[in-house]
């Protein structure tokens, strides 16, 4: 059954966590500032800026800990990190992080490659990180990842999927982000899971987070707004590519999805063109080119 369409959206911009992490080239501190307090000055409210993971796994974010110390920050913006264990919430708020996200995953194949342990394990490992983050007043925003298709065991099960997320919502996560981590999700399937989630999670609680490796992110998303589903993370540039196929593109691009909201006359708060020209600046530093169909056309000159 859908919904009439949200009015409002949220978008979580994680370009320069989710985005950058990927990258090879490094970026230096004073350029992941200028995109963090960018993308807050164009009107995005939520924007995921850093990542507590061990540096030797993800050294693009061994320096999370100054640039949280460093953002200017923008009154009514949240600035979040990723954090996987106590370790790293020490020195997310050492650091004023206000918002952290712990990450689970709907299938035990990627849970075991990707963090080495069972779902059950992963969950079990947030339970002091949820304490502790909600002792100290910080929000917690929960992940789960592969939430259609997983690159180990093929299609995901909703029944895991909604076990999982009901698990985090219970554990004290105030929303979870269901991501389609391969990009294998298609509309039919995307509502078919909402479906089951709204029955053990309120739709306020849910956000969606689209790969667009096979093309049907946006499609994805229109499917999730029928569904009353109001928060939708993106990637300023489309930043972020998918470790799974290659040359393939990961995160739906924030440009796309600003004007296909606009399109649809649903409003987000946010200057598309500036967005369109953050994107070009970055992917210009990294010499990547703009995955954004609309940044490319949009900083082309072409008008909708």
């Amino acid at each position: 059954m859908t919904h009439p369409y949200p009015s409002t959206v949220k978008i979580v911009d994680v370009g320069p966590r989710d985005g950058l992490q990927n990258e090879s080239m490094p970026v230096p501190i004073p350029i992941k500032l200028k995109l963090i307090e960018s993308l807050a000055d164009a009107g995005i409210t939520h924007i995921e800026s850093a990542s507590f993971v061990s540096p030797k796994w993800v050294p693009q974010m061994a320096d999370s800990a100054e640039v949280m110390k460093r953002i200017f920050r923008k009154p009514g913006v949240t600035y979040s990190a990723l954090v996987p264990n106590l370790k790293g919430l020490e020195s997310a708020i050492e650091s004023g992080t206000t918002e952290i996200a712990v990450f689970g995953a709907a299938s035990e194949a990627f849970s075991q490659k990707n963090i080495n342990c069972s779902i059950a394990e992963s969950l079990k490992r947030f339970e002091p990180v949820m304490e502790q983050a909600l002792v100290q007043g910080i929000k917690v925003r929960g992940y789960v990842s592969c939430v259609s298709g997983c690159p180990y065991q093929g299609e995901t099960q909703v029944e895991t999927v909604t076990h999982v997320a009901k698990t985090l919502f219970n554990m004290g996560c105030y929303e979870i982000s269901l991501g389609d981590t391969i990009g294998t999700g298609t509309p039919l399937k995307t509502q078919h899971m909402l479906e089951h989630l709204i029955q053990q999670i309120p739709v306020s609680a849910l956000a969606v987070h689209f790969h667009d490796t096979y093309g049907q992110a946006l499609a994805n998303i229109f499917a999730a707004l029928q569904m009353g589903i109001s928060v939708i993370d993106s990637s300023v540039a489309g930043l972020g590519g998918c470790p799974y196929a290659q040359g393939a593109s990961g995160n739906v691009a924030t440009e796309d999805v600003l004007y296909m909201l606009r399109g649809m006359g649903i409003h987000t708060g946010i200057d598309l063109e500036k967005i369109v020209a953050i994107g070009h600046e970055i992917t210009s530093f990294l010499g990547c080119g703009i995955r954004s169909r609309a940044g490319k056309a949009l900083y082309n000159g072409d008008s909708p």
